[in-house]
């Protein structure tokens, strides 16, 4: 298949369970119909799973400071190189 910017052959790698074609040129992202909902389901429940852990770490009497929101686990997912 053909970049629809930049018309480069697109590359294809799976990551966690979601194939994703990608520009090697442009850097361009595609993905097929569904994969974007994969991919913000994996977030959210990593997200949630952080703070659970921070919550269960900490006095519930104290004021609650959220940790500070580390590299996304999309930008893990989407780096190539």
């Amino acid at each position: 298949m053909k970049c629809p910017n930049c018309n480069e052959t697109l590359l294809m790698t799976q990551r966690n369970n979601v194939e994703i074609d990608y520009c090697p040129k442009c850097r361009g992202i595609w993905l097929d119909k569904g994969e974007l909902d994969k991919l913000l389901e994996q977030d959210n429940k990593r997200s949630s799973d952080e703070y659970r852990r921070y919550d269960d770490d900490h006095d519930h009497d104290r004021h609650k400071q959220h940790p500070r929101k580390k590299k996304g686990f999309l930008g893990d997912f989407f780096d190539f190189d």
